[in-house]
């Protein structure tokens, strides 16, 4: 099929007209009680989604930002630590620009000295820049559809370890490069769903096994991380952003010690699902 230039524009237009011609028959059939509420109901979602893409100018603007301060770890791979301290700074300047506001709960001690594995339930894209707020420094282990975004992907591959799910080899990679971040002094940060899998809100799907097996392995602390709220501000499909605060509480660090993969598993994630159905009933509540 041929695109022009004006394409978009003709779509965009064919698509208002098509609202127009459907309210004014919607509003010929219910009456205009029921009329009013449908477009107060549009122009919420229309208002939504510009502020979606108010936020991702805003992410991308102080990424061009951060960008040559980033090149320094990507530079010099003993100032690795400096990958916490400039996401931290990101972070806060494109929530506060976004106008949303965020919190950090930590309940127990992270010692700056010491190595964890961050473990945080993943429902939504703001999920990423969200661990960016971790108080402790760490580097991502992600998906490797994130080296495809430009410039951004190239920052990601240097910074951060990326798995393919889909392929065995790649996933064998990726468990011995966590290794050898650990043993280079890293902290990890990992999403035990293994991406956005699950099928309803806030219930997470069944963890995977990498994580778990790192931490038995290297004796390693898992820290559970709960973000509480981002399900509801921008849900994975959606493409409306709701205004809501943030959320995200860093749980006590959790010893492998004689414990089995399973029951660490096990663990942690009741800790997780626990926090998350008590802000899913303040949620509901606040909102019958």
């Amino acid at each position: 099929m041929r695109l022009s230039v004006l394409t978009p524009v003709r779509l965009w237009a064919r698509n208002i007209l098509n609202k127009f011609i459907f309210g004014v028959t919607f509003t010929f059939y219910f009456g205009r009680e029921v009329a009013y509420l449908f477009f107060i109901q549009a122009m919420i979602s229309f208002f939504r989604r510009i502020y979606l893409y108010y936020c991702l100018g805003v992410f991308s603007i102080f990424f061009f930002i951060f960008f040559p301060l980033l090149l320094i770890p990507v530079l010099f791979k003993s100032q690795y630590k400096l990958v916490g301290v400039f996401n931290r700074w990101w972070a806060k300047v494109v929530f506060t620009f976004c106008f949303l506001p965020f919190s950090v709960e930590c309940r127990g001690r992270l010692n700056p000295d010491h190595q964890y594995i961050f473990c945080p339930n993943h429902f939504s894209y703001i999920d990423i820049p969200t661990m960016g707020l971790n108080p402790h420094n760490a580097i991502f282990v992600g998906k490797h559809d994130m080296e495809k975004i430009p410039l951004f992907g190239f920052m990601y591959r240097h910074l951060h370890i990326t798995v393919d799910r889909n392929k065995l080899m790649s996933r064998y990679s990726t468990y011995k490069k966590s290794i050898q971040a650990i043993e280079e002094g890293k902290s990890l940060v990992i999403f035990p769903e293994g991406g956005m899998v699950a099928k309803e809100f806030p219930r997470m799907g069944r963890f995977k096994d990498g994580a778990f097996k790192l931490s038995i392995h290297k004796q390693i602390p898992i820290v559970p991380v709960t973000i509480a709220t981002n399900w509801i501000l921008l849900p994975d499909g959606s493409s409306e952003l709701k205004w809501y605060p943030i959320r995200v509480v860093f749980h006590e660090p959790i010893s492998p010690e004689q414990k089995s993969e399973e029951e660490l598993k096990e663990v942690v994630f009741k800790i997780m699902d626990t926090e998350l159905k008590k802000e899913e009933k303040k949620y509901r509540n606040a909102n019958r």
